[in-house]
């Protein structure tokens, strides 16, 4: 049997008004992705948010890569 993994994202109406937010944290999954837009370095995202973990960066952006659908993509 595969384990299926868990995306460390969290969201309930009760934080930050049900926005995506990193797993015990109150950092906005989306603070991550404008962080990044802008070029922050994970290092850099990491620092100004120390709550957050690599791995929880990690397997965030590893979930979204997954999500894509490269039909989609095609020109």
């Amino acid at each position: 049997m595969i384990a299926e993994k868990v995306v460390p994202i969290t969201v309930d109406k009760d934080v930050l008004s049900g926005i995506a937010v990193f797993e015990g944290t109150r950092v906005p999954v989306s603070a991550l992705l404008d962080n990044l837009e802008v070029g922050v370095s994970i290092d850099e995202f990491l620092e100004n948010f120390p709550t957050v973990t690599r791995e929880q960066v990690v397997e965030v952006l590893e979930h979204f890569k997954s999500s894509l659908n490269p039909l989609e993509l095609a020109p």
